[in-house]
């Protein structure tokens, strides 16, 4: 029996890494996914490998810009006139900032706060009505550094902070409508964003791939599909007794 048979789930920043490996992974546990992104090219191209791997995948994709709060709405009205109903909500959409906080500015502020931290709330507001019913569950992507921050990405590591925050705040007041709420922190995951940017520096992925890593005790980066099994764990069933828990996914990351 596929871990998510008849289930119905939203996943946004769907064209992404996290995202995508985790559309795959929901689809071949028999899910109906919602893919939802603001890059039509990327979400074109997420939806074609996914469609491509898994036969007979359900699979819906949304392009639109999460930041914007009359979008959270449209995407759950759009999965539940699709779909019928909806089950999970996986609040991933995010963005990064390469700052110190002595030179941040106030625009790199307002959209970093407006896709890693308003976005999830926004969405996770307008999924309740449809969750409830289902008593259904979101996982809410954080990150490592919610825990352990670094310096030169202050804004980044704040919000991931705030989305842990959200995180168990949202389970607590949710707890007697039946919907569980958590989050994973992942660590270093080669994903495409990763892969494009140090391909600049003139990084092969395969160099990537190989290489070891200091900063955690696996020695080596994460594939996205590593960080998409504990979230379709949290999705499932498997996870009915577990709320307001954060995993975090990274390797053992070592605390400096």
């Amino acid at each position: 029996m596929p871990r998510l048979a008849d289930k119905v789930a939203v996943i946004t920043g769907g064209a992404g890494g996290i995202g995508a490996a985790t559309g795959r992974l929901f689809c071949e546990e028999g899910a109906r996914v919602v893919l939802v992104d603001r890059n039509a090219e990327a979400m074109a191209a997420a939806c074609a490998e996914i469609r491509a791997a898994v036969p007979g995948a359900t699979l819906l994709d949304l392009v639109c810009d999460t930041t914007e709060e009359g979008a959270a709405a449209h995407i759950v009205a759009e999965a539940t006139r699709a779909f019928g109903h909806l089950d999970v909500l996986v609040n991933n959409a995010g963005i990064r900032s390469y700052e110190p906080l002595a030179e941040a500015k106030s625009e790199t502020w307002r959209r970093i706060l407006d896709t890693n931290l308003l976005s999830h709330a926004y969405l996770s507001r307008e999924a309740l009505p449809a969750l409830r019913a289902s008593r259904g569950n979101i996982v809410n992507i954080a990150s490592t550094h919610a825990v352990n921050p670094r310096a030169g990405m202050g804004q980044y590591d704040a919000t991931k902070a705030a989305i842990v925050s959200l995180t168990k705040t949202l389970a607590f007041e949710e707890a007697a409508h039946g919907v569980r709420v958590n989050a994973v922190c992942p660590g270093a995951t080669l994903t495409p964003f990763h892969i494009r940017r140090l391909a600049a520096q003139g990084r092969t992925p395969e160099e990537l791939r190989s290489e070891t890593l200091a900063s955690c005790l696996l020695g080596r980066w994460a594939d996205p599909r590593e960080i998409a099994f504990p979230i379709l764990w949290l999705a499932s069933d498997e996870a009915s007794y577990v709320t307001a828990a954060v995993f975090t996914i990274d390797g053992g990351m070592r605390v400096l």
